[in-house]
Formats: structure tokens, sequence, C-alpha cells
């Protein structure tokens, strides 16, 4: 269920409907941060509260039915679901909203002191250093609030994300070949 939610390609359609294709703009990874990129944060609020979704749903209903590791199979298959969409694998994203998603419903105390953070670094500063501020304290909250097993998952996750920036080094569209030269 997690991967069929997980590929859901919400930040595409969000684009989609203001009319931008985000394959053919920005680094064409079609998630939410390319969609704030090219929208603006009041018309890509949507994918990232979507791309959350997909992995928090899940997660949430698997965590209540069975427990805190078929939740954490929910989030690992969103995230996949995300990056690997089927039928086109290799037009996935990152996975990071989606990752953010299942942290709120693996760990709700430790999501929330991040999301916490987020907020205030946001008002201080800017959404992109907190987001980043707020993922990267995330495990070691977590070391804080939760068992270590849950820690090494996530890690887990983190990882899978990392790999993800790795290999996904889309080359941005003003770079591509045959785009006109930027000024």
């Amino acid at each position: 269920m997690g991967y069929l939610c997980g590929a859901i390609p919400v930040a595409l359609l969000v684009a989609r409907r203001h009319g931008v294709d985000l394959l053919t703009v920005g680094d064409r990874n079609p998630g939410a941060w390319n969609a704030l990129d090219h929208l603006g944060a009041r018309r890509a609020w949507p994918a990232f509260v979507g791309d959350g979704a997909k992995a928090l749903v899940p997660a949430a209903a698997a965590h209540l039915a069975f427990g805190y590791w078929p939740a954490f199979a929910a989030v690992a298959g969103a995230m996949v679901g995300h990056a690997f969409p089927v039928p086109h694998p290799s037009r996935g994203g990152k996975s990071i909203m989606c990752f953010v998603g299942g942290a709120f419903a693996l760990s709700p105390l430790a999501a929330g002191i991040c999301g916490a953070l987020a907020i205030v670094i946001t008002l201080a500063a800017a959404f992109k250093y907190a987001a980043r501020a707020a993922v990267g304290a995330f495990p070691f909250v977590l070391y804080v609030t939760d068992p270590i097993e849950h820690v090494a998952a996530i890690g887990a996750l983190m990882t899978f994300i990392g790999v993800l920036f790795v290999t996904r080094r889309r080359v941005p569209a003003s770079a591509a070949p045959g785009a006109p030269p930027t000024t």
C-alpha cells in the first residue's frame, strides 16, 4: 500500500494544474522542492502536503493496526514508490517529503520537535535552511525520544535518500542539450 501511495505523482499534478511540467524545468525532479522553485510557496504547498501524505497516511494506518515495523515498511514502500514509480521508474523523485510525512507516523514526538525547529528557523532565516536543519536534526532527536532500533531504521531511510541524491544528479533544464543559452 505504501508503494502505491508513493507512486502517485502529487507534485507533478499540482505543477501541471498551474501549467508547469516539472520534468522539463529546474532540476527536472518531480517533487515538491522543484515545485516550490517554479510555482512559489503559495501554489506549491499542496505538493509538499501531498508528497508527505503519501507516506504519512499508509504508515499511520499500519502503525495503528499493526505496530511500528509494518508502519516502517509502509514508509519505505512510499519512498520507493516516489523514487521509482511504475511505469516510469527513472522519472521518480528523491523521496524527501515522503520521508518527512513518514517521520510523523513513525515518531510523532521527534518529528514534532523537528517541525517546531523548522518553524523557528523559517521565521528567523528561510524555509530552505529550516527544512535542512530539521531533517538533519531528526536522527539526533530520535536518539533521545525513541529506541535505538528505530534510530537505525530511520538511518536506513536517510541513506536511501542520500543514494538518490548521489545517483539522481539531473542536469538542470537550462543546461540540457538543445536548451537555449542562459544570460
